[in-house]
């Protein structure tokens, strides 16, 4: 702990920009390499999930995600939740503006209500295309089509906020974490959380699997507005470490950890694994795919929030097709593109075949 004054103390943490893995003794060749990640019941060639952001994640990027052998992510309060047709407003927040006119439009724009029978619907279509089916909601909305959810047949649910606790206290219609788990056949993925006890909060609640940092880091502004931020290293390891202490606690019950900040990179992607994450989502990197339906550009949640928007729409030049951006080849040298490639290689080259023994590598910090 550090002193900061007389009366507060303060934890030093360390982001992923502060950290590096460690060379080892050995390499291996790529061919040896094994990507493979399995959660519940179903194996997944790829450790990458594809953020439930509006400018990334259609149904149709959804199911190619999916195609790629990652899992994609459908937001069920976004656009394809709130309109028949989204693409009359896709073309209104993909035009040149300034900040100011694109949050006042993404203001208007997600005013509208989701709605149950679009949530219904989407859902259907990524079942018919016989790939994992996982869709998004906040923790307000979670409560409201809880019972919609659990006819829904999907495969994962992932509960998303800014940050999110198994406890929140306060409110006459608060979404009982533990309860909803225990009732709804569906494995729960929820987050964010950045610390060991609120971690530990959720494995007991009964999550599948937990989510590490806040999400959105292109677009994300909490740090400005709220003053809250998260360095993803030690958030990470931290939420690692509640994850051993709860395997030991419940007699072998494994929970998921999956890096969701700060990995529009494949290095990071890689450092984010070595601290003990099992997969990471990813939004940045898929919004310079050509297919993306924010051509480019990229927003989340938190920029159309009605009264206080803690985010903002950024630019990324396309770059190539969601395969290429996944899976390669790449055109370009600075880790955005083929990012199953650059974790192949990170663990190759420090002798590793598969995620699980690569999370216990060493790390250095700069």
């Amino acid at each position: 702990m550090y002193e900061l004054g007389r009366s507060k103390r303060a934890s030093h943490a360390y982001s992923f920009e502060d950290v590096a893995i460690a060379p080892t003794r050995r390499t291996r060749s790529e061919n040896e390499v094994d990507l493979s990640w399995k959660i519940d019941a179903v194996t997944f060639d790829i450790p990458i999930v594809a953020a439930p952001m509006d400018s990334v994640m259609s149904p149709a990027t959804a199911v190619r995600m999916g195609e790629l052998g990652g899992l994609g992510v459908l937001n069920l309060e976004g656009l394809w939740t709130r309109y028949e047709d989204p693409q009359p407003q896709y073309e209104l927040l993909t035009q040149e503006c300034d900040q100011v006119t694109a949050t006042r439009r993404l203001q208007e724009i997600y005013a509208e209500p989701v709605k149950g029978e679009l949530i219904r619907d989407r859902l259907a279509e990524l079942r018919k295309a016989d790939v994992p089916v996982a869709g998004s909601l906040s923790p307000a909305l979670t409560q409201e089509f809880a019972p919609l959810l659990e006819q829904a047949g999907m495969d994962f649910f992932v509960i998303r906020g800014t940050t999110v606790s198994a406890e929140h206290v306060g409110g006459e219609d608060t979404l009982n974490l533990k309860e909803f788990i225990y009732r709804f056949d569906t494995p729960v993925l929820v987050g964010g959380v950045a610390t060991y006890r609120a971690a530990q909060h959720l494995m007991r609640a009964g999550a599948a699997g937990v989510l590490v940092g806040f999400g959105g880091g292109a677009t994300h502004t909490t740090a400005d507005v709220l003053g809250i931020e998260v360095p993803m290293a030690s958030a990470v390891a931290d939420v690692a470490e509640a994850r051993r202490d709860y395997l030991e606690e419940s007699g072998g019950r494994y929970v998921h950890i999956i890096a969701d900040g700060a990995v529009g990179k494949s290095g990071a992607i890689a450092k984010a694994i070595a601290c003990g994450a099992d997969a990471v989502m990813v939004g940045s990197p898929l919004a310079r795919a050509t297919e993306a339906p924010g051509r480019g550009w990229h927003w989340g949640a938190g920029a159309w929030h009605p009264t206080l928007p803690r985010g903002e729409r950024s630019f990324f030049e396309q770059v190539g097709t969601l395969e290429e951006v996944v899976l390669g080849p790449s055109r370009v040298p600075d880790g955005t593109m083929n990012l199953a490639g650059g974790l192949r290689k990170a663990m190759a080259l420090t002798g590793y075949t598969d995620v699980k023994s690569f999370q216990r590598i060493d790390l250095i910090l700069h």
